[in-house]
Protein backbone atom coordinates (compact mmCIF):
# COMPACT_ATOMS: atom_id res chain seq x y z
CA UNK A 1 0.00 0.00 0.00
CA UNK A 2 1.30 3.54 -0.94
CA UNK A 3 1.99 6.33 1.53
CA UNK A 4 -1.70 7.75 1.03
CA UNK A 5 -2.30 11.16 2.64
CA UNK A 6 -4.10 11.14 6.16
CA UNK A 7 -3.31 7.36 5.88
CA UNK A 8 -0.95 5.31 8.65
CA UNK A 9 2.13 3.13 7.98
CA UNK A 10 3.55 0.70 10.47
CA UNK A 11 6.64 -0.89 9.16
CA UNK A 12 8.54 -3.82 10.97
CA UNK A 13 8.29 -2.01 14.37
CA UNK A 14 9.80 -3.90 17.42
CA UNK A 15 9.62 -2.76 20.73
CA UNK A 16 11.29 -4.87 24.02
CA UNK A 17 11.17 -4.29 27.54
CA UNK A 18 13.40 -5.90 29.32
CA UNK A 19 13.23 -9.64 28.55
CA UNK A 20 9.45 -9.27 26.82
CA UNK A 21 9.15 -8.58 23.36
CA UNK A 22 6.06 -6.50 23.76
CA UNK A 23 5.78 -5.79 19.66
CA UNK A 24 7.54 -8.00 17.26
CA UNK A 25 8.16 -7.16 13.65
CA UNK A 26 4.48 -5.97 13.10
CA UNK A 27 3.13 -3.97 9.93
CA UNK A 28 0.13 -2.91 9.44
CA UNK A 29 -1.84 -0.21 6.76
CA UNK A 30 -4.42 1.50 7.46
CA UNK A 31 -6.47 2.94 4.48
CA UNK A 32 -7.51 6.88 4.79
CA UNK A 33 -10.82 6.98 6.05
CA UNK A 34 -10.84 3.33 7.40
CA UNK A 35 -11.15 2.00 10.99
CA UNK A 36 -9.00 -0.95 12.02
CA UNK A 37 -8.94 -2.58 15.68
CA UNK A 38 -6.33 -3.58 17.17
CA UNK A 39 -7.58 -6.50 19.25
CA UNK A 40 -6.29 -9.05 21.54
CA UNK A 41 -5.92 -10.49 25.32
CA UNK A 42 -4.08 -8.50 27.69
CA UNK A 43 -0.61 -7.98 26.88
CA UNK A 44 -0.54 -8.89 23.14
CA UNK A 45 0.83 -5.54 22.30
CA UNK A 46 -2.17 -3.38 21.09
CA UNK A 47 -1.47 -0.77 23.81
CA UNK A 48 2.15 -0.75 22.92
CA UNK A 49 1.53 -0.18 19.47
CA UNK A 50 -1.16 2.17 19.94
CA UNK A 51 1.57 4.46 22.21
CA UNK A 52 4.39 4.14 19.66
CA UNK A 53 1.87 5.56 16.95
CA UNK A 54 1.04 8.57 19.58
CA UNK A 55 4.65 8.91 20.46
CA UNK A 56 4.55 8.20 23.79
CA UNK A 57 6.98 5.05 23.23
CA UNK A 58 9.57 4.86 20.35
CA UNK A 59 9.99 1.30 18.22
CA UNK A 60 13.58 -0.21 18.69
CA UNK A 61 13.16 -0.47 15.17
CA UNK A 62 11.13 0.09 12.22
CA UNK A 63 9.26 2.85 10.82
CA UNK A 64 5.99 4.83 11.76
CA UNK A 65 4.64 6.89 8.46
CA UNK A 66 1.47 9.22 8.88
CA UNK A 67 0.21 10.80 5.55
CA UNK A 68 3.98 9.85 4.07
CA UNK A 69 5.30 11.54 6.79
CA UNK A 70 8.15 9.19 8.69
CA UNK A 71 6.84 10.14 12.43
CA UNK A 72 8.81 7.30 13.94
CA UNK A 73 11.45 10.18 16.22
CA UNK A 74 8.82 13.11 16.00
CA UNK A 75 7.29 14.55 19.33
CA UNK A 76 4.00 13.50 20.01
CA UNK A 77 2.25 17.09 19.51
CA UNK A 78 3.59 17.49 16.40
CA UNK A 79 2.06 14.30 14.92
CA UNK A 80 -1.40 16.00 13.75
CA UNK A 81 -3.02 13.33 16.04
CA UNK A 82 -6.09 13.32 18.59
CA UNK A 83 -6.53 10.64 20.73
CA UNK A 84 -9.62 9.65 22.90
CA UNK A 85 -8.47 7.67 26.78
CA UNK A 86 -11.06 5.28 28.50
CA UNK A 87 -11.02 7.84 31.33
CA UNK A 88 -11.99 10.77 28.82
CA UNK A 89 -8.89 12.75 30.66
CA UNK A 90 -10.76 16.04 30.59
CA UNK A 91 -9.65 18.92 32.77
CA UNK A 92 -12.20 19.41 35.50
CA UNK A 93 -11.92 23.04 36.10
CA UNK A 94 -12.73 23.81 32.49
CA UNK A 95 -15.90 24.21 30.70
CA UNK A 96 -17.39 21.62 27.73
CA UNK A 97 -16.50 24.31 25.59
CA UNK A 98 -12.67 25.00 27.08
CA UNK A 99 -11.77 21.17 27.09
CA UNK A 100 -13.31 20.86 23.69
CA UNK A 101 -11.43 24.21 22.25
CA UNK A 102 -8.03 22.80 24.29
CA UNK A 103 -6.24 21.78 20.97
CA UNK A 104 -6.96 24.92 18.87
CA UNK A 105 -6.03 27.25 21.66
CA UNK A 106 -2.44 25.47 22.08
CA UNK A 107 -2.39 25.61 17.67
CA UNK A 108 -2.91 29.71 17.94
CA UNK A 109 -6.69 29.67 16.88
CA UNK A 110 -7.91 33.27 17.03
CA UNK A 111 -11.10 33.12 19.67
CA UNK A 112 -13.58 33.43 16.83
CA UNK A 113 -12.41 30.40 15.34
CA UNK A 114 -12.49 28.35 18.84
CA UNK A 115 -16.03 29.48 18.84
CA UNK A 116 -17.02 28.41 15.74
CA UNK A 117 -15.27 25.35 16.08
CA UNK A 118 -16.56 24.47 19.36
CA UNK A 119 -19.95 25.25 18.59
CA UNK A 120 -19.88 22.86 15.38
CA UNK A 121 -18.56 20.29 17.22
CA UNK A 122 -21.05 20.25 19.98
CA UNK A 123 -23.88 20.06 17.55
CA UNK A 124 -22.42 16.89 16.06
CA UNK A 125 -21.68 15.09 19.56
CA UNK A 126 -25.00 15.93 20.59
CA UNK A 127 -24.20 18.65 23.53
CA UNK A 128 -25.17 21.45 22.37
CA UNK A 129 -26.65 23.77 25.22
CA UNK A 130 -23.64 22.25 27.85
CA UNK A 131 -21.04 23.88 26.85
CA UNK A 132 -20.75 26.41 29.69
CA UNK A 133 -21.25 23.07 31.90
CA UNK A 134 -18.25 21.35 33.72
CA UNK A 135 -17.42 17.64 33.20
CA UNK A 136 -18.71 16.82 37.01
CA UNK A 137 -21.86 17.89 35.63
CA UNK A 138 -22.13 15.78 33.32
CA UNK A 139 -22.86 11.97 32.62
CA UNK A 140 -20.32 9.10 31.48
CA UNK A 141 -21.16 9.13 28.26
CA UNK A 142 -21.76 12.88 27.92
CA UNK A 143 -18.06 13.11 29.02
CA UNK A 144 -16.80 10.34 26.34
CA UNK A 145 -18.76 12.71 24.13
CA UNK A 146 -16.45 15.89 24.94
CA UNK A 147 -13.17 14.08 24.74
CA UNK A 148 -14.51 12.90 21.31
CA UNK A 149 -15.40 15.99 20.79
CA UNK A 150 -11.98 17.83 21.43
CA UNK A 151 -9.74 15.38 19.59
CA UNK A 152 -12.07 15.49 16.20
CA UNK A 153 -12.18 19.43 16.62
CA UNK A 154 -8.02 19.91 15.48
CA UNK A 155 -9.28 17.80 12.29
CA UNK A 156 -6.64 15.03 13.28
CA UNK A 157 -4.82 13.18 10.47
CA UNK A 158 -5.15 10.01 12.15
CA UNK A 159 -8.11 9.44 15.33
CA UNK A 160 -6.10 7.10 18.07
CA UNK A 161 -8.86 5.29 20.24
CA UNK A 162 -7.51 3.70 23.29
CA UNK A 163 -10.58 1.49 25.24
CA UNK A 164 -12.68 4.27 24.40
CA UNK A 165 -16.03 2.79 25.90
CA UNK A 166 -14.50 0.74 28.65
CA UNK A 167 -15.90 2.79 31.28
CA UNK A 168 -19.47 3.14 29.99
CA UNK A 169 -22.39 0.74 30.98
CA UNK A 170 -23.28 -2.28 27.99
CA UNK A 171 -26.26 0.16 26.77
CA UNK A 172 -24.43 3.07 26.15
CA UNK A 173 -21.52 1.35 24.97
CA UNK A 174 -23.34 0.07 22.11
CA UNK A 175 -24.90 3.95 21.67
CA UNK A 176 -21.49 5.32 21.97
CA UNK A 177 -20.07 2.49 19.43
CA UNK A 178 -22.42 3.74 16.63
CA UNK A 179 -22.55 7.16 17.06
CA UNK A 180 -18.32 7.06 17.05
CA UNK A 181 -18.58 5.34 13.73
CA UNK A 182 -21.02 7.52 12.32
CA UNK A 183 -18.74 10.51 13.17
CA UNK A 184 -15.61 8.49 11.48
CA UNK A 185 -17.49 8.07 8.46
CA UNK A 186 -19.04 10.83 8.40
CA UNK A 187 -15.95 12.76 8.43
CA UNK A 188 -13.56 10.35 6.70
CA UNK A 189 -11.21 10.27 9.55
CA UNK A 190 -8.08 7.92 9.32
CA UNK A 191 -9.06 5.83 12.98
CA UNK A 192 -6.95 3.12 15.02
CA UNK A 193 -8.97 1.66 17.71
CA UNK A 194 -7.25 -0.28 20.42
CA UNK A 195 -9.74 -3.00 22.60
CA UNK A 196 -10.02 -6.18 23.96
CA UNK A 197 -14.17 -6.00 23.44
CA UNK A 198 -14.99 -8.72 20.86
CA UNK A 199 -18.19 -7.08 19.42
CA UNK A 200 -16.86 -3.37 20.10
CA UNK A 201 -14.47 -4.73 17.05
CA UNK A 202 -16.88 -6.05 15.07
CA UNK A 203 -19.45 -3.70 14.94
CA UNK A 204 -16.93 -0.36 14.74
CA UNK A 205 -14.18 -1.37 12.38
CA UNK A 206 -13.38 -1.89 8.40
CA UNK A 207 -10.85 -4.33 9.28
CA UNK A 208 -9.78 -6.08 12.43
CA UNK A 209 -5.82 -6.87 13.49
CA UNK A 210 -6.22 -9.87 15.87
CA UNK A 211 -3.02 -9.76 18.19
CA UNK A 212 -1.29 -12.18 20.38
CA UNK A 213 2.34 -11.87 21.65
CA UNK A 214 3.38 -9.02 19.81
CA UNK A 215 2.11 -10.25 16.35
CA UNK A 216 -0.57 -10.04 14.55
CA UNK A 217 -2.11 -13.05 13.74
CA UNK A 218 -4.73 -12.57 11.41
CA UNK A 219 -5.70 -8.89 9.76
CA UNK A 220 -8.97 -8.57 7.70
CA UNK A 221 -12.90 -7.47 7.42
CA UNK A 222 -15.17 -8.56 10.40
CA UNK A 223 -17.41 -11.17 8.78
CA UNK A 224 -14.06 -12.48 7.39
CA UNK A 225 -11.99 -12.91 10.91
CA UNK A 226 -15.33 -14.42 12.04
CA UNK A 227 -16.25 -16.59 9.55
CA UNK A 228 -13.17 -17.85 8.29
CA UNK A 229 -10.14 -17.81 11.30
CA UNK A 230 -7.15 -19.47 10.58
CA UNK A 231 -6.25 -20.16 13.82
CA UNK A 232 -7.05 -21.86 16.85
CA UNK A 233 -6.51 -18.78 18.82
CA UNK A 234 -8.63 -16.02 16.27
CA UNK A 235 -11.23 -18.92 16.34
CA UNK A 236 -11.50 -18.58 19.94
CA UNK A 237 -10.83 -15.34 21.27
CA UNK A 238 -13.48 -13.75 18.16
CA UNK A 239 -16.00 -15.14 19.31
CA UNK A 240 -16.99 -18.94 20.67
CA UNK A 241 -16.02 -22.18 18.73
CA UNK A 242 -16.04 -25.67 18.86
CA UNK A 243 -12.36 -27.17 18.01
CA UNK A 244 -11.70 -30.75 16.71
CA UNK A 245 -8.37 -31.85 16.49
CA UNK A 246 -6.75 -34.66 15.14
CA UNK A 247 -4.92 -35.94 11.71
CA UNK A 248 -6.45 -35.81 8.11
CA UNK A 249 -7.29 -39.68 6.40
CA UNK A 250 -6.92 -40.07 2.59
CA UNK A 251 -10.49 -40.22 2.38
CA UNK A 252 -10.88 -36.42 3.32
CA UNK A 253 -11.87 -37.07 6.63
CA UNK A 254 -10.23 -35.67 10.20
CA UNK A 255 -9.49 -38.23 12.95
CA UNK A 256 -10.55 -37.40 15.80
CA UNK A 257 -11.08 -38.43 19.58
CA UNK A 258 -15.11 -38.01 18.51
CA UNK A 259 -14.84 -40.24 15.33
CA UNK A 260 -13.88 -39.39 11.70
CA UNK A 261 -15.30 -36.16 10.31
CA UNK A 262 -15.89 -35.11 7.21
CA UNK A 263 -13.38 -31.89 6.52
CA UNK A 264 -14.63 -28.63 4.53
CA UNK A 265 -11.58 -28.48 2.20
CA UNK A 266 -8.61 -30.54 1.41
CA UNK A 267 -6.07 -31.46 3.74
CA UNK A 268 -3.03 -33.73 2.98
CA UNK A 269 -3.16 -37.29 4.56
CA UNK A 270 -1.43 -37.65 7.91
CA UNK A 271 -1.13 -34.00 8.56
CA UNK A 272 -2.75 -32.45 11.68
CA UNK A 273 -5.13 -30.42 11.52
CA UNK A 274 -8.02 -28.87 13.81
CA UNK A 275 -11.19 -28.66 12.71
CA UNK A 276 -13.34 -25.30 14.05
CA UNK A 277 -17.41 -24.94 14.14
CA UNK A 278 -19.22 -21.78 15.38
CA UNK A 279 -21.73 -22.96 17.73
CA UNK A 280 -24.50 -21.06 15.52
CA UNK A 281 -23.50 -23.64 13.03
CA UNK A 282 -24.29 -26.80 15.09
CA UNK A 283 -27.07 -28.22 14.48
CA UNK A 284 -29.34 -30.31 17.06
CA UNK A 285 -32.44 -32.49 16.44
CA UNK A 286 -33.73 -34.95 13.99
CA UNK A 287 -32.28 -31.79 10.92
CA UNK A 288 -29.08 -33.14 11.63
CA UNK A 289 -29.72 -36.66 11.65
CA UNK A 290 -29.39 -36.81 8.10
CA UNK A 291 -25.71 -34.75 7.96
CA UNK A 292 -22.69 -36.66 7.11
CA UNK A 293 -21.03 -36.45 11.26
CA UNK A 294 -23.49 -39.23 12.77
CA UNK A 295 -22.99 -37.58 16.30
CA UNK A 296 -25.51 -37.35 18.79
CA UNK A 297 -25.23 -36.46 22.41
CA UNK A 298 -27.21 -35.03 25.69
CA UNK A 299 -27.68 -32.12 26.96
CA UNK A 300 -25.54 -31.14 29.86
CA UNK A 301 -26.90 -27.43 29.76
CA UNK A 302 -28.83 -24.90 28.46
CA UNK A 303 -28.87 -20.95 29.00
CA UNK A 304 -31.79 -18.59 27.72
CA UNK A 305 -29.68 -15.49 25.91
CA UNK A 306 -32.78 -13.84 24.51
CA UNK A 307 -32.81 -14.04 21.02
CA UNK A 308 -31.34 -17.56 21.21
CA UNK A 309 -30.66 -20.62 23.51
CA UNK A 310 -27.41 -21.85 23.66
CA UNK A 311 -26.69 -25.40 25.26
CA UNK A 312 -23.52 -27.48 26.04
CA UNK A 313 -24.15 -31.04 25.10
CA UNK A 314 -21.86 -34.22 25.89
CA UNK A 315 -21.09 -36.48 22.72
CA UNK A 316 -21.68 -40.25 23.30
CA UNK A 317 -19.09 -42.27 23.41
CA UNK A 318 -16.25 -39.81 24.46
CA UNK A 319 -17.60 -37.18 26.94
CA UNK A 320 -16.69 -34.41 24.79
CA UNK A 321 -18.49 -31.85 25.39
CA UNK A 322 -19.87 -29.00 22.51
CA UNK A 323 -21.39 -25.85 22.38
CA UNK A 324 -24.68 -25.12 20.49
CA UNK A 325 -26.72 -22.22 19.75
CA UNK A 326 -29.90 -21.67 18.80
CA UNK A 327 -32.59 -19.63 18.28
CA UNK A 328 -34.95 -18.74 20.33
CA UNK A 329 -38.22 -20.75 18.89
CA UNK A 330 -40.28 -20.66 22.60
CA UNK A 331 -41.72 -18.62 25.19
CA UNK A 332 -39.29 -15.69 26.75
CA UNK A 333 -37.92 -17.12 28.73
CA UNK A 334 -37.68 -21.09 27.66
CA UNK A 335 -35.40 -23.28 25.96
CA UNK A 336 -36.96 -25.31 23.73
CA UNK A 337 -34.40 -28.41 24.32
CA UNK A 338 -34.28 -29.90 27.88
CA UNK A 339 -31.00 -30.92 29.97
CA UNK A 340 -30.97 -34.80 29.98
CA UNK A 341 -32.26 -35.04 26.01
CA UNK A 342 -30.82 -36.90 23.82
CA UNK A 343 -30.21 -35.07 20.22
CA UNK A 344 -28.62 -35.72 17.24
CA UNK A 345 -25.80 -33.70 16.40
CA UNK A 346 -24.27 -32.15 13.11
CA UNK A 347 -23.53 -29.27 10.93
CA UNK A 348 -23.00 -28.96 7.10
CA UNK A 349 -19.65 -29.81 6.27
CA UNK A 350 -18.59 -26.41 4.69
CA UNK A 351 -19.72 -24.65 7.94
CA UNK A 352 -16.44 -25.96 9.29
CA UNK A 353 -13.28 -24.04 8.73
CA UNK A 354 -9.75 -26.16 8.90
CA UNK A 355 -7.54 -23.79 11.02
CA UNK A 356 -3.68 -24.13 12.38
CA UNK A 357 -3.04 -24.91 16.17
CA UNK A 358 -4.92 -26.16 18.57
CA UNK A 359 -6.95 -24.00 21.07
CA UNK A 360 -4.19 -22.12 23.56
Amino acid sequence: MSDAPSALILSAIRKRFGALMAVDDLDLAVEPGALVSLLGPSGCGKTTTLRMVAGFETPDSGRITIGGEDVTRLAPNRRGLGMVFQSYSLFPHRTVAENVAFGLRMAGASKQRQAEEVHRMLDMVQLAGRADMYPAQLSGGQQQRVALARALVVNPRVLLLDEPLGALDKSLREEMQFEIRDMQQRLGITALLVTHDQEEAMSMSDRIAVMQGGRILQLGAPNEIYDRPTSAFVATFLGTSNLFAGTAGSDGRLQTAIGALPLPSPVAAGTAATLSVRPERVVLGPAAAALPQGLSGRIVAASFRGQYAAYRIALDGSGTEITAYRQADTALGQTSLAIGEHVAVGWPVDHGVTVDGAQE
